[in-house]
């Protein structure tokens, strides 16, 4: 959308799904990552005039290093085979797989698009349906 001669900026900040579904574990993160998202409410509604948008991008579980780390564990401690551990935690998200480097980098590359210069303040949930939250 045209911004009439206005500039314009993106700021896009990568959280995680425990926003929305905190993980029993990760208290300081969950923690964290929970008092970023409410700094993003309000300063996004006070930038929003000058044409600036800050959005959440809260990604599960992507096919990266740390997935394959934490498929590691899984491995050592139950004793089953990589792809044994990867197919028992697919089976925990509704899309039956893990995220793609490229579907997180089109998510983000929207965010800082002018096509998302409406969004402002919100929590982008890419976690292929994994977080049951209703809000």
């Amino acid at each position: 959308p045209a911004m009439m001669g206005r500039r314009w900026g993106r700021v896009v900040n990568i959280t995680s799904q425990s926003v929305k579904a905190p993980i029993g574990v990760l208290g300081l993160s969950n923690a964290a990552r929970t008092g970023l998202t409410g700094y993003v409410a309000g300063t996004a509604r006070q930038v929003a005039e000058h044409g600036v948008t800050i959005n959440n991008l809260l990604p599960g579980i992507h096919a990266t290093d740390r997935a394959v780390s934490l498929d590691s564990g899984i491995v050592k401690a139950q004793g089953i085979t990589m792809e044994q551990a990867q197919k028992q935690r697919q089976a925990t998200i509704p899309a039956r797989r893990y995220g793609t480097a490229e579907e997180f980098g089109a998510a983000c590359a929207f965010l800082c698009s002018q096509h998302a210069g409406f969004m402002v303040g919100q929590n982008i949930l890419l976690d292929g349906g994994a977080t049951n939250a209703t809000i």
